[in-house]
């Protein structure tokens, strides 16, 4: 199942497979409405000559204008796309080049464009004059008209999309909704049953006892998904328990340990293999279950951003925003615990994010930035004032209270401004009131 869902990823994400559908149904249509002229007769031209009486040099000439137009037209919109991969890299980060590549909307256009060239190509074959026995598809050539001008509608949408994808905002956006998506999608997934709060602790103790065989990785790279009903059904199926190694996102060397069985003899090459299966491993992370590789697109666009070269104070407090934006969604999760059991038998440790990880993923750099800019930081306490204010657990508060402990630190070494210095007790003293904590 990781195969095809790997697979699926892939195709969506590449420039030729909507399209390469796209022309495949132009084909389609193309053939259809060729046979409804042939077997039609002169219906169309009988009813509405005007529309459907060209000629057959005229119908010729029209057909190979819109091709070629059409090839035009690719090529501009292929150089427009490589020319905005470009900035997006150089101004953004590379992580991004892939919400581009996975725009249906540019995928669609390019079909369209090439869609359009085929069905002129197919039309064109059949127009005949003279000795070759006269035959103009009226209809099919008056369709592919049609399409001529969809293909203008569709060239001055690009433009449009691509001017306002390109925006630090509009691209902030789109990460955050997708790992917001990714994580309402993965936290409410139970992987067996949860053990109750009062779990015996001698279960803990006694792990440590077991004989753990561990099984390796088949190649090196970034974990971007795991099947975690084939794991809980491999442990049932051996009477044992599965330890996952190694979380998703996580980079694997190949031979190293990926996940360790309770087994007192090794285990044969039929369960290590689908164990491994059961792990989708490439060169590349994704957020349909790594929402922190969400997180990450946003941070390394606010490093970027604050970077000396740049100096974007604008788009870096538009990332901490976005980044609230999806810690606030997290902080009132009862995220799963870590033992998951079936018929109260501990089945597999997994290893997966904590609010606690998210959070430090999503500030811990763009703090370290952030050293006397008073912007960010200020915003950076509101975010987590915020938070505060959003969960009750005391392990998630604690956690927001060392942050903004260190951004306290840090002011305090890196602000000399007394102006300043008092926006910024300020905004700590708010923050330490809705964390439930005195200011030390």
């Amino acid at each position: 199942m990781n195969r095809f869902k790997k697979l699926w990823r892939t195709l969506r994400s590449s420039f030729w497979f909507m399209p390469a559908w796209i022309v495949v149904a132009s084909i389609a249509v193309a053939v259809v409405l060729i046979n409804a002229d042939y077997y039609g007769g002169t219906q169309w031209l009988n009813k509405w000559p005007l529309l459907f009486g060209a000629g057959a040099d005229g119908a010729r000439g029209m057909m190979s204008t819109i091709a070629g137009s059409m090839m035009t037209v690719v090529g501009v919109t292929f150089s427009m796309i490589l020319v905005v991969l470009a900035m997006a890299s150089s101004q953004y980060t590379s992580r991004i080049l892939r919400n581009f590549t996975r725009s249906r909307v540019t995928q669609a256009v390019l079909g369209i464009f090439a869609g359009i060239f085929t069905y002129c190509l197919i039309v064109l074959r059949t127009i005949r004059s003279g000795d070759e026995g006269a035959f103009v598809p009226s209809l099919a050539v008056f369709f592919g008209f049609v399409l001529a001008l969809a293909g203008v509608g569709a060239l001055m949408f690009f433009i449009h999309h691509i001017a306002s994808s390109i925006e630090a905002s509009n691209i902030i956006a789109s990460v955050a909704q997708e790992t917001i998506a990714a994580i309402d999608r993965l936290f409410p997934e139970k992987l067996g049953q949860e053990p109750d709060e009062n779990e015996d602790r001698d279960t803990q103790c006694s792990l440590a006892e077991r004989n753990w065989i561990a099984v390796p990785a088949k190649n090196s790279g970034y974990i971007q998904g795991v099947n975690n009903a084939a794991i809980l059904r491999l442990a049932r199926d051996n009477k044992t328990m599965v330890r996952m190694e190694l979380g998703i996102g996580e980079f694997v060397v190949q031979g190293t340990k990926l996940a360790s069985l309770a087994l007192e003899d090794p285990p044969d090459e039929q369960t290590i293999a689908a164990l491994q299966s059961a792990f989708s491993i490439s060169n590349h992370r994704t957020v349909e279950q790594d929402a922190a590789f969400g997180i990450r697109q946003i941070v390394d666009v606010a490093l970027k951003a604050l970077s000396p070269g740049i100096n974007d104070t604008t788009t870096a407090v538009t990332c901490v925003d976005y980044l609230a934006s999806i810690l606030a969604r997290v902080a009132p999760l009862q995220i799963p615990s870590s033992h998951r059991f079936e018929d109260g038998e501990l089945r597999v440790i997994a290893k997966g994010p904590s609010f606690e990880s998210l959070l430090a993923e999503s500030f811990d750099q763009i703090r370290r930035s952030a050293k006397g800019d008073v912007v960010i930081m200020s915003r950076m306490l509101d975010a987590l004032q915020l938070l505060a204010s959003l969960t009750a657990s005391p392990s998630r508060r604690r956690a927001l209270r060392e942050q903004v402990r260190w951004i306290a630190e840090l002011a305090g070494r890196t602000i000399e401004s007394a102006h300043d210095r008092a926006v910024i007790d300020r905004h700590l003293s708010r923050v330490f009131e809705a964390a439930d904590v005195k200011s030390e």
